[in-house]
């Protein structure tokens, strides 16, 4: 019951975090003309510091492959028992929903690792293809350098010792749109079903060339 409630208490935690941003991004400017199922848009877009990271195939990412994209970033961890896999399978699903559509825009899914200490590249490329082979999976070389990235999102992440010496990691469930100029403007918080992320990002697209010149 303890650990259930230290938790709940984290999971409250990090979505305080993640509102905190909300609010003051949106603090004294005109509510956009935009209401989301599973969170919120953010107007003025948030621009990110400059970060590098590695993929899943040992190359370098950072700040330049977001661009010319729509993005959908979630951290997580392969090891993660129920949330990550749920979210991706989600992921997926609207991806595939997406794709069958000729006039839809496919954004990229980036799943970035939280335990970089187990999640290698070549961890990252043999998980993220049970859910689709197009997602990008990203990695770093320690742990400081994904905390450091996790933090420009206001992303909590703490370890969790388990039995026979493992760990898990309780961390922040939510999904970042990043728009093709590498800007922050959605939060998405869930729940995330098919139907409604596809509704939540097409709206988000389509707010963006209402909202031209104040993202």
């Amino acid at each position: 019951m303890a650990a259930q409630s230290k938790f709940l208490s984290f999971v409250i935690i990090g979505i305080i975090g993640i509102a905190g941003i909300a609010a003051s991004l949106i603090w004294r400017r005109p509510a956009p003309a935009i209401e989301l199922a599973t969170g919120s848009y953010l107007t003025p877009s948030r621009k990110l510091p400059d970060f590098s990271l590695i993929d899943e195939q040992g190359r370098l990412f950072g700040n330049a492959n977001l661009r010319g994209h729509w993005t959908l970033l979630y951290f997580g961890f392969t090891n993660c028992p129920d949330l990550c896999p749920a979210t991706l399978t989600a992921l997926a699903a609207m991806q595939k929903r997406l794709r069958a559509e000729p006039a839809a825009v496919l954004p990229q899914v980036v799943f970035v690792s939280l335990d970089p200490g187990r999640d290698t590249p070549a961890q990252m490329a043999k998980y993220l293809p049970n859910f689709d082979p197009g997602f990008i999976g990203l990695t770093a070389a320690d742990q400081p350098a994904i905390e450091a990235v996790a933090r420009q999102f206001a992303v909590a992440a703490a370890i969790r010792p388990t039995a026979g010496g493992n760990y898990t990691i309780d961390h922040t469930g939510a999904i970042f749109v990043l728009n093709p100029d590498a800007r922050l403007t959605a939060i998405l918080t869930g729940p995330f079903g098919v139907d409604a992320l596809r509704s939540d990002l097409l709206h988000i697209m389509a707010a963006r060339g209402i909202l031209a010149g104040r993202t």
